[in-house]
């Protein structure tokens, strides 16, 4: 295949008009903002088809103006050469950001659909030669929903027409295809990525001060019913933080967790030690997300249950910012420490003695490992080498 154009014309995709809160504009925003960076044009486009999440009024609404209000507000702040660069369809029929017709004209001749987490609908106007690709950000979940039907999911064949449709398929499961991880492959052959930071818009973050708890953030449990596959049930993120809900009593450090989800067992960790606060209210736009790390001595956190147990060598999206903005991370391992360098400013665990043992080490020589944290961020999660790589392996890859 034919090495790929310098300059591109690239369609990114995702759910912040969806659930417009600080940590997912995060987790998609740095895609669009990225690539643009690299020299590519770019427009950011969400078509999901969706009620938009209102975090205010913590319900689903059929209205698009926070949405908007939110997109609009995060270019304005963090990109604002992107101000006019977003296209938001709100429930199939109004556009916001860029006109409908200014959006498909630039998606005729787009060279790369890039759909983050591939809840967009596909846009009619996209050209036949356009690359399609399917980045997958949650391994296991897809591929187990993706693998067979599920007791409540009367919209499997859609979703696997659907799936079948692009033509590259992206995982955050860095360990998908070795002998001890078990994500399905269904036949594809994947591309491994991880999250693309934008370093400057981290690096203003100054240095922690002293005496600021280790935190993390999180959603308890946000599976809507049972992901089974070959028998087992895998579970969500709560399912491992559970077993580590006593850390606060082998550690004299400062714990606070900001936790979403009704299942979420508030009293019982407050405890057990933990600090802990609303994670939507604490992180309700980019700026309060950042300042929420800002205000961290380091992450300490677990994954979800079906990350760890199928060995995905998935890594958050959450900790690689902590890491950018000068944080150490003490994160429990899904098989990423095979790929992603751990024991200067990163430490893996899988048990809660080498967790609590990890959160002494880095404070043995804390400034050490917040310097590492910087320079591993920069090295490993950089948007540039991340995009540029993506990018060429999708024009030298087959799906």
């Amino acid at each position: 295949m034919p090495a790929r154009p310098s300059s591109l014309r690239i369609v990114v995709t995702g759910i912040v008009g969806s659930v417009p809160v600080g940590g997912v504009a995060w987790d998609y925003f740095q895609y669009p903002i990225g690539l643009a960076r690299l020299g590519h044009d770019v427009v950011y486009h969400e078509d999901t088809g969706n009620w938009p999440y209102d975090p205010l009024q913590v319900t689903a609404v059929n209205t698009a103006s926070y949405s908007v209000d939110f997109l609009t507000r995060f270019f304005q702040a963090y990109a604002p050469e992107l101000s006019d660069r977003w296209h938001y369809r709100h429930l199939g029929v109004d556009s916001f950001g860029m006109s409908q017709a200014k959006f498909d004209e630039f998606a005729r001749s787009a060279d790369v659909f890039l759909d983050v987490s591939g809840a967009a609908r596909r846009p009619l106007a996209l050209h036949p030669r356009c690359v399609a690709v399917f980045l997958d950000t949650d391994p296991g979940v897809n591929q187990i929903q993706l693998n067979a039907p599920g007791p409540r999911d009367d919209q499997w064949a859609e979703s696997v027409k659907r799936f079948e449709r692009y033509d590259r398929f992206v995982t955050y499961a860095e360990n998908i295809g070795r002998a001890d991880c078990l994500v399905p492959l269904l036949g594809k052959s994947w591309i491994t990525t991880r999250m693309p930071i934008v370093r400057s818009l981290w690096s203003d973050v100054p240095p922690a001060m002293g005496g600021e708890p280790w935190t993390t953030v999180m959603t308890w449990n946000n599976f809507s019913a049972p992901l089974v596959h070959e028998g087992k049930e895998y579970g969500s993120k709560g399912v491992e933080f559970a077993k580590f809900s006593s850390l606060p009593q082998k550690t004299s450090r400062k714990l606070k967790i900001a936790v979403g989800g009704n299942e979420a067992p508030r009293e019982k960790l407050i405890g057990d030690g933990w600090a802990v606060v609303d994670a939507p209210m604490m992180t309700l736009t980019p700026g309060d997300y950042r300042a929420f790390i800002a205000a961290s001595r380091g992450e300490f956190s677990t994954a979800k249950n079906v990350y760890v147990s199928m060995r995905t060598g998935w890594f958050s999206c959450r900790t690689a910012c902590y890491l950018a903005a000068g944080r150490p991370a003490v994160v429990q391992d899904t098989g990423f420490s095979k790929t992603v360098p751990v024991g200067q400013g990163l430490l893996a665990f899988d048990t809660l003695e080498q967790a609590s043992a990890a959160i002494e080490t880095v404070e043995g020589d804390y400034r050490s490992h917040a310097e590492a944290a910087r320079e591993l961020a920069a090295d490993q999660f950089g948007s540039d080498k991340v995009l540029t790589r993506l990018l060429d392996d999708i024009f030298s890859k087959g799906g």
